[in-house]
């Protein structure tokens, strides 16, 4: 078993998932989980990397959310794109980072992912609240390197 496939069950995959199902009910923003063994470098530029192979930068309002995870490098990175960047505190993305970290150091990974998608979620909420016309516009499967 790769330490990818051991880092989540399929169960906290489902789990996980759903928050984003959650997180986005009332929002036309958009999140997505990237895990991978190991970003082979800086996890900032990776992110950012995966994010645009996600096509994440294509959302209409640019309001899409990339939690990116280098399981072996045990480090990970929350990506906002510029319309979600312009309306934020400027400590939120590190405020959301924290209540992750403090999840991930007691090994509960879903659970300080299901945080963080949820805090996110809320933001989007605030910032890109729901419209009749919104669309999924991305996956809500986690997505593995």
């Amino acid at each position: 078993m790769s330490k990818i496939e051991a880092f989540l069950t399929a169960n906290e995959e489902q789990d996980i998932v759903e928050a984003i199902l959650q997180a986005e009910l009332n929002t036309s923003g958009e999140i997505r989980v990237h895990i991978e063994k190991t970003s082979k470098g800086d996890a900032t530029h990776r992110a950012l990397e995966v994010f645009h192979m996600l096509k994440m930068d294509n959302t209409k309002l640019q309001n899409a959310v990339l939690i990116y995870v280098a399981i072996e490098d045990r480090n990970f990175v929350i990506y906002g794109d510029k319309g979600i960047n312009d309306v934020v505190e400027s400590n939120f993305w590190n405020s959301t980072k924290d209540v992750m970290q403090t999840h991930f150091k007691k090994g509960n990974f879903k659970q300080g992912l299901v945080e963080g998608i949820l805090k996110a979620g809320e933001q989007l909420k605030k910032h890109f609240p729901y419209s009749d016309d919104d669309t999924n516009e991305l996956t809500n499967e986690i997505s593995k390197g």
